[in-house]
This record gives C-alpha cells, sequence and structure tokens, in this order.
C-alpha cells in the first residue's frame, strides 16, 4: 500500500494513539520497531518518531538508523524524538528542574508557518518529559515556545524534518489533528484515501490469500470484535469459518442464551460450548490476579485444541484482538514499552495447538472496529455494546472465584447495565461494571445486624480505552441503583461509585 506513514516505537504507552489519529485523517499507518526498520521504504511517504519512557541522556538510549530517511522523507519527531534529533544533532537535552508534565499553552508560534497552519498562540497543548530541550541545533529554526518550554518546536533549515516537544496524539492537545495534518498533508502531500471501506476490502483480500481453502475456527464472545473479525472472515472465506461461543462461566447474567440468538440470521456457523464448570475448576482458589487471566488463557486454548479436533482440518484460530490488548500486554512491536496487564488473547499458542493464528483487527482500535462493523453492515445495537474483558467477571472478583460470587456479581451486574439502558445512559457510557470487593462491611437490615459483600460500580467514557474518565452519572440514577441492588441481591449490603480516571487508574480493577 502506497502513500502511508512510518512510525517507529522507541517505546511510549501512546505510540499507538499516534497511529491512531494519523489514521482519523485517513493516511494509513504503520507501526515499527525503532531498531527493526524495513528494508523497503520507499512505500512510505513520511515518518513519525514516537515518544519513550526512556531519557536520550542515559547509556540505555535507542539509536535509530535515520541515514535513508532523514533529509529525504518528511520526518516529525514527538517528545524523546524531538529530544533525539536535538540531542544528537548539536544540540543539547537536559534534566529539567522540574517535571514537564500536563497541560501547556502556546505562547509563541512563528509567523506564516505552515507546520503550525491553522495552530494560534494560546492553544492548548499536553507536555510529558522529565528532559528539556535546552538548546537547538545550530541548522534549526524556532517554530513554538510555551511559557515553560522555550524549544517546544523547532525544524531543521533546508530540509522537512520536525520536531514537536509536546504531544499532538493525546487529546488534550486541543489542535494536535490539525498540527498531524499539516505535517501529513500539507507538507508531506499524501492524499487522504485510507477508510473503513478501504480497509475491508484490504483486509478480505489478504485474508483470502493468506488462508486460501483451509478453515478457520473463531472464538465469538457477543462483543464488538470478535463479531466484527466474524463477519470479515465470512466475507473473506464464507463456509469455511467454524465460529465458537465458549460458556467460561463468568459472562453476565444469561449472555451464554442471548448472545447464541443474537448471531441467529448473521448467515454465521456458529456453535456453543459450556465450559463453565471446566473453568471455574481450574480457578478455585486462585487470587493473583495474572495468574486468573493465564489460567483463563489456558484453559481458553485448551478448550479450543478439543474444539478444533472436532473441525476436519482446521488449520488456524482467528481472534478479535485489537491494539489495546497488545499494547496493554507488551510492546506490539516488540519495542521497550512497559507491561500493565496480560490479555488472554495476546501472546501466541502452545506448541501442543497446531492452529495458525489469524488477527484481522490487531491494527484497529475499538473506534476503528465499530466504523468497520457499520461498513459491513453489521446491526447497530451489537456495534453499541460496551466492551466486556476477555476473562470476563474473573477480573471483576477481587480475590478468589467461587461460584457463589459469580453468581453475586452477575445479579448486580444485570441491575447496573438494565438501569443505564432504562435511564437512557448506556450509549452515553464508553464501558461499565460492577466489582466484587474482598471485603465485607457492617450494615443493618431491619433491626438485624449485617456482615455482608461490597460492590464498586464503574462507568467510564472514552474513545479507544488507553484514557478513560468516570461518568458524572445522575445522582437519582445511583441512588436507585443502589437501593435496588442493595434489596435484590442477597450478601450485598453497600454499594460504592468508582470515581477514578485513566491514568492513573485502569478501567478494570484488576
Amino acid at each position: 500500500m502506497q502513500n502511508k506513514v512510518l512510525i517507529l516505537d522507541f517505546g511510549s504507552q501512546y505510540t499507538q494513539l499516534i497511529g491512531r489519529r494519523v489514521r482519523e485523517l485517513n493516511i494509513f499507518s504503520e507501526i515499527k520497531p525503532y531498531n527493526k526498520l524495513p528494508q523497503d521504504l520507499s512505500e512510505y511517504n513520511a515518518v513519525i518518531l514516537s515518544g519513550s519512557p526512556l531519557s536520550v541522556r542515559g547509556d540505555d538510549a535507542v539509536h535509530p538508523d535515520l541515514s535513508e530517511i532523514r533529509g529525504k522523507k518528511p520526518l516529525l519527531g514527538v517528545c524523546y524524538g524531538a529530544q533525539y534529533l536535538a540531542h544528537f544533532h548539536g544540540g543539547s537535552v537536559e534534566k529539567s528542574n522540574t517535571r514537564e508534565y500536563g497541560r501547556a499553552n502556546l505562547s509563541f508560534i512563528k509567523e506564516n508557518e505552515p507546520f503550525f497552519d491553522k495552530v494560534s498562540t494560546g492553544s492548548q497543548v499536553w507536555m510529558s518529559h522529565a528532559d528539556t530541550i535546552k538548546h537547538l541545533p545550530e541548522n534549526t529554526t524556532l517554530l513554538a515556545s510555551t511559557h515553560d518550554v522555550e524549544n517546544a518546536a523547532f525544524k531543521f533549515i533546508g530540509e522537512e524534518t520536525y520536531a514537536i516537544q509536546f504531544h499532538p496524539e493525546v487529546y488534550h492537545s486541543k489542535d494536535g489533528k490539525q498540527v498531524l495534518e499539516n505535517f501529513l498533508v500539507n507538507i508531506a502531500g499524501m492524499e487522504q484515501t485510507w477508510t473503513p471501506d478501504a480497509f475491508v476490502d484490504k483486509t478480505v483480500a489478504e485474508l483470502k490469500e493468506k488462508i486460501g481453502d483451509e478453515k478457520v475456527i473463531l472464538g465469538l464472545s457477543g462483543g464488538v470484535d470478535s463479531s466484527v473479525a466474524a463477519v470479515l472472515l465470512h466475507k473473506a472465506i464464507g463456509k469455511n469459518l467454524h465460529c465458537i461461543f465458549v460458556n467460561n462461566g463468568l459472562l453476565r447474567k444469561n449472555e451464554f442464551t442471548d448472545v447464541l440468538k443474537q448471531y441467529e440470521g448473521m448467515g454465521l456457523n456458529v456453535k456453543g460450548v459450556d465450559a463453565s464448570a471446566r473453568f471455574l475448576d481450574d480457578l478455585a482458589g486462585e487470587s493473583d490476579p495474572e495468574t486468573k487471566r493465564k489460567t483463563i488463557g489456558r484453559v481458553f486454548i485448551e478448550v479450543f485444541d478439543d474444539e478444533s479436533h472436532l473441525v476436519e482440518n482446521a488449520k488456524w484460530l482467528a481472534q478479535g484482538t485489537i491494539y489495546p490488548d497488545v499494547i496493554e500486554s507488551v510492546s506490539a512491536t516488540g519495542g521497550p514499552s512497559q507491561t500493565i496487564k496480560s490479555h488472554h488473547n495476546v501472546g501466541g499458542l502452545p506448541d501442543f495447538m497446531k492452529l495458525k493464528v489469524v488477527e484481522p483487527l490487531k491494527m484497529l482500535f475499538k473506534d476503528e472496529v465499530r466504523r468497520v462493523g457499520a461498513s459491513l453492515g453489521i446491526d447497530k445495537a451489537l456495534l453499541g455494546r460496551h466492551p466486556f474483558p476477555g476473562p470476563g467477571l474473573a477480573i471483576r472478583i477481587l480475590g478468589d472465584i467461587t461460584p457463589e460470587k459469580v453468581a453475586i456479581l452477575q445479579e448486580v451486574d444485570a441491575i447496573f447495565i438494565d438501569g443505564l439502558k432504562k435511564w437512557d445512559l448506556y450509549d452515553k457510557v464508553w464501558q461499565a461494571g460492577a466489582m466484587l470487593l474482598p471485603v465485607n462491611s457492617v450494615g443493618v437490615m431491619g433491626d438485624e445486624r449485617t456482615y455482608e459483600k461490597c460492590v464498586a460500580l464503574r462507568a467510564v467514557e472514552s474513545t479507544d480505552g488507553m484514557t478513560a474518565d468516570w461518568v458524572n452519572l445522575p445522582y437519582e440514577f445511583l441512588q436507585k441503583t443502589s437501593n435496588d441492588i442493595i434489596n435484590k441481591v442477597p450478601g450485598v449490603n453497600r454499594v460504592v461509585y468508582d470515581i477514578s480516571s485513566k491514568p492513573p487508574a485502569t478501567i478494570e480493577w484488576e
């Protein structure tokens, strides 16, 4: 594919957000490790250097080979990328006296500068760095400053090489998308032709070529990701797709039967497998969050191994893995980003399972998956479903898992989610759920003392799951929901509402 952007990953947790912002401009982006440059760079029209948790002053500073890029292609350094271009090309970077983190405003922008076209002084940007660019290289010109960061943006004279200290990829940079558009469209001359329809056409063609006439097993969950992956694969290989929906015993109330009904009439070949006892038995007594995730992943693979033997000549296992799954498990590109948590559908298959893996959505964020689903004609109600974690309620039950705890949380969750729908709040929330806490609290019901469980309700608004803010739900709704939970769910006598954002918290509690 021509007309695409190469993003070199230096290990930033937000590298994928750069890619996402580029794709919002209908320009295809591809992320590669800084030390694994593609041999053929001719297909890339521009290059972006990401941020990094490292320092250019450190012994572990990463050094990409830019000899075939700088001065030959439009190049943009972001944060660490900007410091790299300054520090190793004649300028200097020093440790900042104070951590330059958070909102800032551009106090100076060079006049008649195409890079900042349609961006005015006062525009809010987002800083996140401990080092600061003290002196620019001699062959550069200053493009922008903030009150605290003099060298917020600069350009190398005589070449299309730009550097910015702030992060245009995060929403806190109000004109960040405009800055990227200025660089990619106005300066690099790229065409804005990458759309959901284009993704579908390209992916279907690739799936046909990769899979051929071989059979594929896909695990359906009832969620957006697996549903879009299924329809995409069905469009490519038709009857050779065998969908399996596994009941791991950790689904929402009645979800196993409801999901199977949901796929009726979609033309998909779907089989329901109730493996709830198998999952719950293997989880018995286990409290560690990572061990729970890995246990669920292992049993998930074992169930699919069993089912694969029932599908003659099955060669592939399809998964609905998307970008946030990958970046929060390990760097999506093999770079040095830090692991936040593991995901059950990331990391490959054990040797005993002879299926190859196909992940048609792993380059997409959740909102992009929904747009692709709409392009495929999938029902809006299905595409509008809240994300639900692959390990299910296991990571919403803090501590060990028992059938009794699962039953309690299923009832609490049902009251919460049904209430959001009745109050016309469901579509205003990106994700919602309830957590069963490993504590009991004293309460009074009637004239009797109780010592029962506490549950936490969580509702967030987000676009991609990488960042999220808690939703200010109406007090009247929270009051009604709390009252219904305590009165209708035996074993619960206290309800709290989680008002923490991501970061620093995560959306899930485990």
